[in-house]
């Protein structure tokens, strides 16, 4: 009996684990051959065709989420607004998306694993791809099981123009753990990767790679900080003293220290022999613009994730008329339309590899309870109020009122070609017809009174 494809990459995974317990890939082989095709192995990594992302990975964890106040509340805030959509099915009717429907199939975005709801899930999708660039969310019967990027290496059919995923192998605990790998086909892993890495194909980057420099530059601002004030909040000084010996000399800087450096010892009055000299070098806070400098850092950060500073709560973006209500609305609608929609809409087309939708229909997203885009009804309700008319005229000028809004709803008014009743104006009566004349016998006739008002 043939062996599958799963079957033959796991049989040759197993022997060369056992084999080279090191599992170092640059010591073993590259590739491997099963019926006559070869088949890129683990060097089409997360990162490049020699270092795996691991490392990186967990730099930019604790060197950035961890420990840069500025990236952590981007990193946040993303996760926080991101974390809010849910998912339906889509009717697509000739291209044109149309309303959206349940069924029971969505039970595995609403409950991936138990105790965990969708908002677990894009939560999770949110911070693997801010750090690492990609994002895979494996199927395991009714559970959705996050694995975590750096564990995971992407297996290509090769580097020409008709190479493939054919799979991704996952490392429980890393590659050095001496756990076996396990392997996935692409049909039961979601990759998210919503940043393409230019440079190599099925796979993203972060957004934290182009501001590395930014990020520790404003670490590095952050400390030299904190060392003015570990250092008594005064600057810095060259003291220039006489003394015979290098003992001396010791002693003298020692006694100094002790009585002019920390916070204790701050704004203390400094005495000097007449053979010492004090001259201050550098530059304080203030003279270094140190607010600005940092407020620049932000900004970048900022910029880079896709939340703009006044939403952020950056220092530049609450300054001047950045909050004005325009302004406001202004940055709360760029958030939406060019960071969260895309990246629900991504994360919808990637989830229908292992949650194949219905015919007719896409998975997609839906954002219509979330808080951060309330203002947004007001706007959703000034459409549906000319929609709402668009389908009164459409309906009295005789077309079907079921077609009007389907056509009206999908913004394609093409869909009522052919639709037409064949009535015109809004009593809808047939061309060239007129109201029929009442019969005489059911016109009333008032009976003569002669002037008297009948009995009743």
């Amino acid at each position: 009996m043939a062996l599958t494809l799963r079957e033959r990459v796991a049989n040759w995974l197993v022997p060369a684990r056992s084999t080279y317990p090191s599992w170092d890939y640059d010591d073993f082989m590259n590739q491997v051959t099963m019926g006559g095709i070869t088949y890129r192995l683990p060097h089409q990594t997360l990162l490049n065709d020699s270092t795996p992302i691991g490392a990186d990975f967990v730099s930019l964890v604790q060197g950035t989420y961890q420990s840069n106040g500025v990236v952590f509340a981007a990193i946040q805030a993303r996760l926080m607004l991101l974390s809010q959509a849910r998912f339906q099915w889509q009717r697509m009717v000739k291209g044109v998306p149309g309303e959206l429907f349940g069924t029971p199939d969505l039970a595995i975005i609403e409950h991936p694993e138990p105790g965990k709801v969708t908002a677990d899930l894009l939560a999770r999708a949110s911070l693997d791809v801010d750090l690492a660039g990609n994002s895979f969310t494996a199927r395991r019967g009714t559970r959705l099981k996050r694995l975590r990027p750096d564990w995971v290496d992407i297996v290509t059919s090769g580097y020409d123009s008709d190479a493939e995923v054919v799979g991704y192998v996952f490392y429980p605990g890393g590659r050095y753990s001496g756990e076996d790998p396990e392997l996935f086909l692409p049909e039961e892993v979601a990759h998210l990767a919503p940043l393409p890495d230019p440079l190599h194909n099925y796979r993203g980057m972060s957004w934290l790679t182009a501001i590395i420099a930014d990020i520790v530059s404003d670490s590095a601002a952050t400390a030299h900080k904190t060392r003015f004030f570990e250092n008594g909040a005064t600057p810095n000084m060259i003291v220039t003293v006489d003394q015979p010996t290098k003992d001396l000399f010791d002693m003298w800087v020692s006694k100094f220290e002790e009585g002019h450096r920390g916070l204790n010892n701050a704004y203390k009055t400094l005495y000097l022999t007449p053979a010492a000299t004090a001259e201050v070098v550098g530059a304080n806070l203030q003279q270094m613009e140190f607010n600005a400098l940092q407020g620049h850092a932000e900004t970048r950060v900022a910029m880079a994730s896709g939340i703009h500073p006044v939403i952020l709560g950056a220092s530049e973006g609450l300054q001047g008329s950045s909050l004005n209500q325009g302004n406001f609305m202004a940055a709360r609608r760029l958030v939406a339309d060019m960071t969260l929609r895309p990246w629900w809409a991504n994360f919808a087309s990637s989830l229908e590899t292992i949650l194949p939708p219905p015919g007719g229909a896409r998975l997609f997203y839906d954002d219509r309870h979330i808080p951060f885009l309330a203002e947004d009804v007001g706007d959703a309700a000034e459409v549906q109020a000319k929609q709402a008319s668009t389908i009164k005229s459409l309906t009295d000028a005789g077309f079907q009122p079921d077609d009007v809004v389907g056509a009206v709803m999908a913004g394609d008014l093409a869909r009522l070609k052919g639709k037409h009743s064949g009535l015109f104006s809004v009593q809808l009566q047939p061309p060239g017809s007129t109201e029929p004349d009442p019969t005489p016998e059911l016109i009333p006739q008032e009976a003569p009174t002669n002037g008297k008002v009948p009995a009743a």
